[in-house]
């Protein structure tokens, strides 16, 4: 296997959806900072890889309006994914492994503003007997949440104490959306969304994006003093229909964490879009107590579509940089009630 790092990262979050850029406007200046992260130039990027839906965006290959950001010359080895930007990372990470690139740029974009994201998200439920019900993904997030309550797993309590830590944490982060902790007696005051789920129990809507870089042996070290390097990837799913899942278990989450090893790690930035479901991954990933959890502040933070499992790692890639951290754990999640799971190791080397 060939040694590949994370070498660059950009992210935006819009706090508003009023005069919200196109996906154009706001993959350009990101493209910009990773160029200046690098010293690269377009040139210097071997394969470029996408993340987005066409669903999100309503129309039909909405992509390739995004490819416009990239430039027209030369032309580029272009990919895309209808998935969150880890998954175009994998793809990325796929094709350096086979030697035809040493280097990717791999980004996502989504405009939640375009519709209404709860009822859009429907469209990704099993078509037969879901879909035509449209349950929207909070009510979904709400059942799982209730059935790990019933079963004794979790509490209220429990998931305020998530919120409160995330929220607190993402005071320094100046991309977060949503920021500022209180008190779990105040969070738990607060009136119900979609019981037992509460308004800061699930994660913000927001317009986004997000780039990362990635680069093989040499080419990685001639960019960073103190690479991200990847030591494990790895992802799976979980069946489509819901009725044949335990909600209080994601087996995938499992099968990724085996998959890429977790042992020895110290900081996890986990995708998990409602404050139950930091708790079921914590479980399955097998972290230890003494593991630093989403401290960017996570989704709760701020949860741009299709970009934010990819933030996920990037925050992690970051703990490794500033040499606050050897060993840190990405985690992505898509699909309802984190049906499909993947996780991303990375570590720092002398």
């Amino acid at each position: 296997m060939r040694d590949v790092a994370v070498v660059g990262f950009a992210q935006r979050q819009m706090k508003e959806f009023d005069g919200s850029p196109t996906c154009v406007e706001l993959l350009v200046p990101l493209f910009a900072e990773c160029y200046e992260q690098t010293g690269w130039t377009r040139k210097d990027v071997g394969f470029w890889c996408s993340g987005s839906s066409d669903y999100l965006a309503g129309r039909s290959f909405s992509f390739v309006q995004a490819v416009d950001a990239i430039g027209v010359t030369p032309p580029v080895n272009e990919s895309h994914v209808e998935m969150d930007l880890a998954w175009a990372m994998y793809e990325a990470w796929i094709k350096i492994q086979t030697g035809e690139v040493d280097t990717a740029l791999v980004y996502a974009f989504g405009k939640s503003s375009a519709g209404v994201l709860r009822r859009t998200l429907a469209l990704q439920l099993e078509p037969y007997t879901m879909t035509p019900l449209w349950p929207d993904t909070v009510s979904l997030a709400g059942l799982q949440a209730r059935a790990g309550i019933d079963a004794g797993l979790w509490d209220e309590t429990a998931m305020a104490e998530v919120v409160n830590r995330s929220l607190g944490d993402a005071e320094k982060n100046e991309y977060a959306v949503r920021k500022g902790g209180s008190s779990v007696e105040e969070l738990l005051a607060r009136p119900m969304y979609a019981d037992p789920l509460r308004k800061h129990d699930c994660a913000p809507v927001t317009d986004g994006a997000a780039a990362i870089v990635l680069a093989a042996g040499d080419r990685a070290r001639d960019v960073r003093d103190k690479p991200a390097w990847i030591s494990g990837l790895a992802h799976s799913v979980d069946p489509m229909s819901m009725g044949t899942r335990d909600l209080t278990r994601s087996p995938s989450a499992a099968a990724a964490a085996a998959g890429a090893g977790v042992g020895g790690v110290e900081v996890a930035e986990l995708h998990a879009p409602f404050s139950h479901q930091e708790l079921v991954l914590r479980r399955e990933l097998g972290l230890a107590d003494d593991v630093a959890i989403n401290p960017s502040g996570g989704p709760l933070s701020g949860n741009p579509m299709f970009s934010a499992g990819g933030i996920r790692i990037g925050e992690a890639a970051r703990k490794i940089w500033s040499g606050e951290a050897t060993r840190t754990l990405g985690h992505a999640t898509s699909g309802p009630a984190l049906q499909q799971n993947l996780v991303c190791t990375m570590e720092g080397r002398a």
